[in-house]
């Protein structure tokens, strides 16, 4: 999801046969940035027929993959895909770092853990401006790339499913 712009990607939907659930856990902090990621993968959704989508907040960055688990544990893999959205804005300290791992690695081992894929929908960047271009700026729109690519991922595990 690094690339520039994304119109080759939105031009890359998938259609999908009923029914698609889909859980984003967003994170309160930098909600000016995560609601706005959470907005573009709304509306890729909304476009591509989807309307079972459910959205969490939690506090921070830290607290997203312990949510995701919990959702995909409360009624046996709760949701098609799990969009995980946060923005890490780096400070004068390495706190940043810890986050961007912790989350990192959170992410990372759902979706070796789960039978449902979890989206790395998170931005760490370095200030403000770089996070305003990942969210319908030069850098394309970041929520929206996150909910295309968690269709593409649901399209490929039934492909997988026959």
């Amino acid at each position: 999801m690094a690339s520039i712009g994304n119109a080759a990607l939105l031009a890359s939907v998938p259609q999908l046969i009923s029914p698609v659930r889909i859980a984003i856990v967003k994170t309160a902090w930098n909600a000016a940035i995560t609601n706005k990621l959470e907005a573009g993968a709304l509306r890729v959704l909304a476009a591509a027929g989807i309307t079972d989508v459910h959205s969490y907040t939690v506090p921070g960055a830290v607290e997203v993959p312990y949510m995701v688990h919990q959702l995909a544990n409360s009624a046996n893999d709760y949701a098609d895909a799990y969009i995980a959205f946060a923005c890490v804005i780096k400070g004068d300290t390495p706190h940043f770092d810890y986050v961007c791992q912790s989350i990192t690695q959170g992410i990372t081992q759902l979706n070796i853990m789960l039978p449902s894929p979890v989206i790395y929908g998170v931005l760490t960047v370095l200030t403000d401006e770089q996070a305003q271009e990942r969210i319908g700026g030069k850098h394309g729109h970041k929520g929206e790339e996150a909910a295309i690519t968690a269709l593409q991922m649901i399209a490929a595990k039934r492909g997988l499913e026959g």
